[in-house]
């Protein structure tokens, strides 16, 4: 046994989720694809005035997001810092590909998935511009993001993001897409993306991983 497998914990892992965050939802597929049993503890975002800005909560998370992971006697967070982790200490069912290109690949689509769209349309973004102003404000940043993301797969794609394994690319891509719908992105100049997505939506993984699967979720969303 090696001395990182020395480290692995048998406690089953909580994750702070909540229901509609993409971020949290990422890393619901990432557990769900690698077969890891886990407790969801909700962690609203908008109940008295967001639960991720109490003092509890900050002691997890000091950045006052989610998700937050607690693993292996740690607790992690950032979604993309969290997969990473559990694709290096449970290297089972791989996530990113043997290839050192397609591995950048996948990096690179996560990457402007998480950093250059998700997050100039977080809540507390959407916040800051006012109610007037934030669908327009999502459409433009999501719009913008997603020409760049068809244009990489145009080269990387072959049945899902980089291709033909699922990979943690494709974790971030879906939720992003949900979040595209909800802002009401016109989505027909991307059809390598709306391609992927009509692989996925009926995987076991992604369909547990859904909003609407989630024990926080609204009882009238539906998949």
């Amino acid at each position: 046994m090696s001395s990182n497998e020395e480290l692995l914990d048998n406690t089953q892992p909580i994750l702070y989720s909540y229901w509609r965050s993409s971020c949290s939802w990422r890393v619901r597929i990432c557990l769900n694809l690698k077969e890891i049993p886990y407790d969801i503890k909700p962690i609203s975002l908008i109940k008295s005035g967001g639960e991720q800005h109490c003092n509890e909560y900050r002691e997890v998370n000091p950045m006052e997001q989610v998700p937050a992971l607690q693993i292996d006697g740690h607790t992690l967070v950032e979604s993309l810092a969290i997969m990473q982790y559990l694709e290096e200490t449970r290297p089972q069912r791989p996530l990113m590909p043997q290839d050192f290109h397609k591995r950048a690949k996948v990096r690179e689509l996560c990457e402007i998935i998480a950093s250059g769209i998700q997050p100039l349309q977080n809540l507390i973004v959407l916040i800051h511009v006012g109610e007037e102003k934030k669908k327009e404000w999502a459409q433009h940043w999501i719009t913008r993001g997603f020409r760049a993301v068809e244009k990489l797969l145009s080269t990387s794609a072959g049945k899902y993001c980089v291709g033909d394994e699922i990979t943690l690319a494709d974790c971030c891509l879906i939720p992003q897409v949900f979040n595209a719908r909800r802002f009401h992105v016109d989505l027909r100049p991307f059809p390598i993306i709306l391609r992927i997505d009509r692989e996925l939506e009926s995987h076991p993984a992604f369909r547990a991983a859904h909003p609407s699967s989630q024990p926080d979720s609204p009882p009238e969303i539906t998949k």
